[in-house]
């Protein structure tokens, strides 16, 4: 193997242990200190470390402990620069101990993600920073994406970031998973994380992009994880229910040329069936807890279209009231569009094309695709066609995936033929 194929190696290896590994190194890392920046700065460090060592003495056996073990030592290095010998060594010498112990049995790193997650959702840190920072510290998510997921400004997020973390620091924030009379707060804060990460990785279906694969099947698995650790939530099994019905349509977004195919004109014979009852059933658990929130309801809104392999259709009424209940709860633009699209499905273009305008000054939506698209959908059914033009426009300069975006301009250049 030439030094090339030996860099590329070593280079796959390291993202994989990244995407595989991240937040249970950091969890580790900063489990005593609760300094997260440190341990972020320290694994930062041994990745690169391993971008230059690997490719000259190959790709370790265990990945991840070798990481574990690089990070021990930078954390410890900088941790001796900025305290005496005498107030620190101690405390360093324990810490050096527990994760030496754990780099030597890899098979037995202990996974404390879930631990993780519950500090940085804890009362202490700014409400709308908690799942803003666990997808940092525990999906290693850049500022950027996270920006971009919650609709910030990139600077404005990376800054309450550090903000947050210092918190952490300060206030000694405990890695534990709360008693349960402190879950309701700092539960939906760990719920809305595993769902944005599902969102970011349901975004690259084809699983190309390196940062974004393998994201919806960590998110699900952090799912589980989390009805198995807390049992009937509702919050808890909806969440699953959804990500397992959106999950369960994946081979169907793209056609088997790649292209991208609307869920009304999916095939059904390539759904996840089975996936599907699961959902199906998580969200019926949900239900008898009698305690309806945000993601129960999502997951309903994903049965009523899965609801169309029997049926023939989706219930688009139900679907309307659905996101009614949505909106009243969240006031989200997000939730806002996808109404105003079942709406029109249920009433009619006009219907649809109306909620999109009373939407239109909310600046959340500015850069919003779908929005565009929506509203480019149903003025071309309207007739309208120079209006739909322009926001087909919007809409594809706003649009990252070429698959997505070669739909959008199909759509576009038949508006000639209306």
């Amino acid at each position: 193997m030439n030094q090339a194929d030996r860099a590329k190696e070593a280079r796959a290896a390291a993202e994989t242990a990244a995407r595989r590994g991240y937040g249970k190194l950091v969890a580790l890392l900063a489990a005593r200190t609760r300094d997260l920046a440190a341990a972020e700065d320290a694994l930062a460090e041994a990745f690169a470390s391993a971008l230059a060592q690997w490719p000259k003495t190959g790709v370790p056996r265990q990945p991840e402990a070798w990481l574990l073990t690089a990070a021990r030592r930078k954390a410890i290095d900088a941790a001796r620069r900025r305290k005496s010998a005498a107030e620190g060594e101690p405390h360093l010498q324990l810490i050096a101990e527990e994760l030496e112990a754990a780099a030597e049995h890899p098979a037995e790193i202990p996974d404390r993600r879930l631990a993780l997650m519950f500090a940085c959702a804890h009362p202490a840190i700014e409400a709308a920073l908690r799942a803003p920072l666990i997808l940092q510290c525990v999906l290693g998510f850049d500022g950027s994406t996270i920006a971009s997921a919650f609709l910030v400004a990139p600077a404005a997020m990376r800054q309450r970031l550090v903000r947050a973390k210092a918190k952490i620091r300060e206030a000694g924030i405990p890695f534990r998973i709360p008693d349960r009379a402190d879950l309701p707060e700092r539960l939906a804060a760990v719920l809305d994380a595993i769902y944005a990460a599902f969102a970011e990785g349901w975004s690259d279906p084809a699983g190309a992009d390196v940062k974004r694969r393998d994201l919806a099947g960590e998110a699900i698995w952090l799912g589980r994880l989390v009805v198995e650790l807390l049992g009937e939530e509702a919050e808890a099994l909806g969440l699953l229910s959804l990500m397992l019905h959106a999950e369960a349509r994946r081979t169907a977004r793209r056609n088997d040329a790649g292209e991208f195919v609307p869920l009304a004109d999916q095939d059904m014979r390539r759904w996840d069936l089975g996936m599907v009852e699961e959902a199906d059933a998580l969200l019926h658990r949900a239900r008898a807890r009698n305690q309806i929130a945000r993601y129960q309801l999502e997951a309903a809104v994903q049965s009523a279209h899965a609801i169309r392999r029997t049926s023939g259709s989706s219930d688009w009424p139900a679907i309307v009231a659905l996101y009614d209940a949505l909106l009243g709860l969240t006031g989200s633009p997000v939730v806002a569009v996808n109404r105003a699209v079942a709406l029109a499905e249920a009433e009619g273009a006009a219907a649809g094309l109306a909620a999109l305008d009373a939407i239109g000054e909310d600046k959340r939506i500015v850069e919003y695709q779908p929005y565009w698209a929506a509203r480019a959908a149903l003025l071309g059914r309207l007739g309208d066609r120079e209006r739909a033009d322009n926001a087909y426009a919007l809409a594809i300069g706003l649009e990252a995936d070429p698959a997505l975006r070669r739909f959008l301009e199909q759509r576009r250049a038949a508006l000639g033929g209306i």
